[in-house]
């Protein structure tokens, strides 16, 4: 199956090195995607940039992919079932989950000239890096690139309701699927309490299985092409 990977804030297609290798010894087809200021040299860019990408690779796809979004990037991989509804056979959302129609993209950190970067570990401390040895947080802080304000702090838009018959599976690293079915339950997350098709599964990992533990976050993804 082709499987495209969207890597979340700070992060660009690299961030998926160690999974890649992981999946295609699987038979999958693997598409990373450089998102539009986030590895491809730009400095400005917009949400609608990188949902472009995400679309682009989806349509580029031998056969209907799993597009897999992490953390922040769970909401462009909701995105792009919402633009490609009939296109699109899985989506997995890794640590996170798609923002509400009419709410900015990922506006959680201060910006500075026109961007935001990445504000060391500190915000990130306990269940979210615990799992990150020193040379692993030190490689990801060295590679972080800043986010464009105008990816961030943009609009999140859908517009095809059918983006709820597309199956989704919610990856739980730093919490429990309890946690997260609670959450839906209260109202927290609207666009997964909508899901026709939702499933949950565990990880025993940080917020960053794809740098900590990508064999286990491949054997997940690879599960998640054949149920």
């Amino acid at each position: 199956m082709d499987i495209v990977l969207v890597a979340g804030l700070w992060l660009d297609a690299h961030a998926w090195d160690k999974v890649v290798p992981l999946l295609e010894k699987h038979g999958h087809q693997v598409h990373p995607v450089t998102l539009p200021g986030q590895g491809d040299g730009a400095t400005i860019a917009t949400l609608d940039d990188q949902l472009a990408a995400v679309v682009t690779a989806i349509d580029n796809s031998g056969d209907a992919p799993l597009v897999v979004g992490h953390s922040a990037a769970c909401t462009l991989a909701w995105l792009a079932a919402d633009a490609r509804p009939d296109r699109v056979a899985r989506v997995a959302l890794i640590g996170a989950f798609p923002t509400s129609d009419g709410e900015a993209y990922a506006d959680f950190l201060p910006t500075q000239d026109g961007v935001m970067p990445f504000p060391g570990w500190e915000p990130f401390a306990g269940p979210d890096s615990d799992d990150l040895d020193e040379q692993m947080r030190a490689g990801m802080q060295e590679r972080a690139i800043p986010v464009p304000e105008g990816v961030t702090k943009a609009p999140v838009l859908y517009g095809d309701a059918r983006r709820h018959e597309v199956p989704a599976l919610i990856i739980c690293p730093e919490f429990t699927p309890d946690d997260a079915r609670a959450w839906i339950k209260s109202g927290d997350v609207p666009e997964m309490a909508k899901a026709k098709h939702l499933e949950l599964v565990d990880i025993d990992s940080g917020h960053w299985p794809m740098i900590s533990t990508p064999d286990v976050l491949a054997e997940v993804l690879d599960a998640a092409t054949k149920s």
